[in-house]
This record gives C-alpha cells, structure tokens and sequence, in this order.
C-alpha cells in the first residue's frame, strides 16, 4: 500500500493577529493539520522574498504567510508588503518551473480560530495534491536534461 504524502508546510504568522488566531484554535481545540510549522513574525511585512524562496530550499513543500486583515495591520501597510512579496514568490517560482500555488498569503484577525485552522487544512490539502516539491523539481530536471541532449 502506498504511504500517503504528508507535505512539510511553513506559516509565517504575524504576532498580532494570525499568530493569535492559531492560538485560539488551540484553545478551541479546533484540529488542523499538524505538518504545518508556525514561525512567529513581528509582521508579515518583516517577511522577506528571500525567506519565502530559503524556505523551499531547506525541504518545505508549501509555505504560506497569515497576516492581519487588510486595512488592520499594527504596522499599518504591512500586510500589503506581504501581500506583494508572495506574488512576487509566485512569479519567480513559475519562471523556475515550480508550481506557483505552493505560496499563498492569507488574512486572519486574532479571533478567527477556526478559520485560521481551515486556512491551514485548505493549503496543506492543494499541497498534498501537488505532490511532493523534491519530487517534481527532478523530474523537471530530468526534462531539461533531456531537451539539452
């Protein structure tokens, strides 16, 4: 029987809303998938491009920033910096071959447990049906290797 792919998932959650929400889920005992790993932020304006793409090169098969609801961030536009850096992210990972959907930004405010915990099932279930990232990026290479010869 085959082993079903439990992808490796990275949340950049800011401090103030998102990271608060993910704790009201917990408090609400609201279940959602324990594969992704929370990285507390001060904003997710503080996020840069370059931690989004490292995040890929260390093994994480999707990763996402939650930040505050648009128009309430603590650091007033921080949030839309965010928002501008992961559809950058995406734009480089299609130009390198890699599915841009394996990035996305979300918004949560601190009391949207729930939602917070359907954020998190909803991105890890497009994950799991990409299938694993280390998986694609050989084949691809294989393919490139292959048009070269």
């Amino acid at each position: 029987m085959a082993e079903r792919f439990e992808p490796k998932i990275l949340c950049f959650c800011c401090q103030w809303c998102s990271y608060a929400a993910a704790d009201l889920a917990g408090s609400m005992r609201v279940q959602y998938p324990t594969n992704v790993h929370i990285l507390k932020v001060p904003c997710t304006g503080r996020v840069d491009l370059t931690h989004i793409l490292q995040a890929f090169e260390v093994g994480a098969d999707g990763v996402f920033l939650s930040g505050c609801l648009l128009g309430d961030c603590h650091y007033i536009e921080g949030n839309y910096f965010a928002t501008t850096r992961a559809k950058r992210a995406k734009e480089i990972l299609k130009g390198i071959g890699i599915d841009p959907a394996r990035v996305e930004m979300f918004y949560n405010s601190s009391g949207m447990g729930p939602q917070f915990a359907q954020c998190c099932t909803d991105f890890t279930e497009r994950i799991r049906q990409l299938g694993p990232l280390r998986k694609q990026k050989a084949v691809a290479a294989a393919a490139a290797s292959q048009a070269q010869a």
